[in-house]
């Protein structure tokens, strides 16, 4: 009787016997994947990879159900006027366009900073001299201090919303617009401490006027922020209150000219001729 094969033979045996790997099919090509091969070195294998293409940006209402002129007429509704998103999807609603009111937050909410950067390049160039207050407005229950700046020629200049009403929120709002507008020769404010401190910090050579009722001009501007957030039902959310309020600052400074847009538009349509050109590069 013949024993076993001695271990040798048998591995002799089975490196004899042919290896076929069946490998996964890859996935197609149209599927937006494209094959690259790729060597390395150390194997010299060559392998393929599925990378998927760069894919262009793409415009900002690409994938929206409704048409831009749509999208933007609702934006500058609420933006201009005092209404609440139920009022807005009412008005739509009578002219044949059925949105929900939940729809027209989304849009205000992504369109608004979209515009706001796109008509930069337009805008005026800020005076001289600054107006600075603070006011307050309530999110989800909770006081936030809402700073503000003017120009002498009414434009707004720049709007910051804080939690806090101290020297930290007072030096983020005037870095941000010394930043953005460079620094003023004058700037007037109350006679809060934590503005003193940041102006002398910030501005030394500016000259900082605290006289009585020098700062009625921003005060005065503070209504109108109030009057446009008393229709609505309250903010809930500091990131969503801040866009709101900065698209307020941005359409008060459209209204008032402080932008090179539709300068040709008859007096009435000028707010409708500047979304009309500001479509053309969101």
């Amino acid at each position: 009787m013949k024993g076993p094969e001695p271990v040798s033979a048998a591995l002799r045996a089975v490196r004899s016997v042919p290896v076929v790997l069946r490998c996964a099919r890859p996935r197609s090509v149209a599927a937006g994947f494209v094959p690259r091969p790729l060597t390395r070195e150390a194997v010299g294998v060559k392998r393929r990879y599925l990378v998927r293409p760069v894919q262009p940006p793409r415009a900002a209402f690409a994938g929206f159900r409704f048409p831009p002129e749509v999208i933007l007429i609702a934006v500058r509704w609420y933006l201009r006027y005092g209404l609440s998103y139920r009022d807005l999807e009412e008005l739509l609603a009578e002219r044949g366009i059925e949105v929900d009111h939940v729809t027209l937050f989304c849009w205000v909410q992504r369109f608004t900073p979209l515009l706001i950067d796109a008509a930069q390049p337009c805008r005026h160039r800020v005076g001289s001299h600054w107006f600075v207050d603070e006011t307050y407005v309530k999110v989800s229950g909770s006081w936030r201090y809402v700073y503000r700046a003017v120009d002498h020629y009414g434009q707004v200049i720049d709007v910051f919303l804080s939690k806090k009403r101290d020297l930290k929120a007072a030096t983020a709002f005037f870095a941000d617009a010394i930043s953005s507008h460079g620094g003023p020769t004058e700037v007037t404010t109350d006679r809060a401490h934590a503005l003193a401190r940041v102006i002398a910090e910030l501005l030394p050579s500016a000259f900082h006027d605290t006289a009585q009722y020098a700062n009625n001009r921003v005060e005065a501007d503070h209504g109108r922020l109030k009057a446009r957030l008393r229709p609505m039902r309250g903010l809930k959310r500091d990131r969503t209150a801040s866009v709101v309020i900065r698209g307020h600052a941005f359409i008060q400074s459209l209204r008032r000219g402080h932008y090179e847009l539709g300068v040709d538009a008859r007096p009435g349509l000028t707010i409708a001729a500047d979304f009309d050109e500001l479509v053309l590069v969101v």
